[in-house]
């Protein structure tokens, strides 16, 4: 058979697609789309989760504030309950600093039971008053005021006499003879949310 018609070995033949351009295109974007591509989208996806260390060094560096709860106390006629620290020269509500991790409904409640010997369950949150640094306080403060009820003359009120002096019942227009700017306008704003069934947030520079 002649020469020229032999067939040419098949290694010798472009093979289907070609190895030319357009089939090596192909492998190529074949293995960026599949490949490549793939594994880059992983690895960023694992890249981007922070480390517990990491997420450890974020919250640590975050800033932090101090947190109180109070309750709104009232007897029958409608005065309110405030109580003297001996710690302090003015008066102020039945409540206290919230403890490591401890919701304010949970801490207003324990200290009324600490301060006056009552077990309440916190009514509806009446008031949010934010004030910032003052004096020897280095960083702001969070009160949350809650509705504590009306308290019937029945009821025994025993005061914890490590932290208390005395206690009294005040009228509303009274309350500036008895409590600080911030407290009073805050104790205020507590009366009328009662009224009105509305939280407010009481700001204080």
């Amino acid at each position: 058979m002649p020469d020229a018609a032999r067939t040419a070995p098949a290694s010798d033949q472009p093979a289907a697609g070609g190895e030319g351009p357009a089939g090596g295109e192909a492998l190529v974007s074949g293995e960026a789309a599949v490949g490549g591509e793939a594994a880059v989208s992983g690895e960023a996806a694992v890249s981007k989760e922070p480390s517990a260390s990491e997420q450890a060094a974020w919250f640590a560096q975050l800033p932090t504030m101090f947190a109180a709860a109070a309750a709104l106390l009232t007897d029958p006629a409608g005065r309110v309950l405030l109580v003297k620290p001996n710690y302090r020269d003015h008066w102020s509500l039945a409540g206290g600093i919230l403890e490591y991790g401890e919701p304010p409904h949970v801490g207003c409640r324990r200290e009324v039971a600490e301060e006056l010997g009552i077990d309440i369950e916190p009514g509806p949150l009446l008031v949010v008053g934010w004030a910032g640094p003052d004096g020897t306080r280095p960083k702001p403060i969070v009160h949350f005021v809650f509705d504590g009820g009306v308290l019937t003359d029945d009821i025994p009120i025993r005061l914890q006499a490590s932290e208390l002096d005395d206690y009294r019942f005040v009228n509303a227009g009274d309350l500036a003879d008895y409590l600080p700017p911030v407290i009073s306008a805050r104790v205020a704003a507590a009366l009328r949310s009662r009224g009105t069934g509305a939280a407010v947030y009481l700001p204080w520079a």
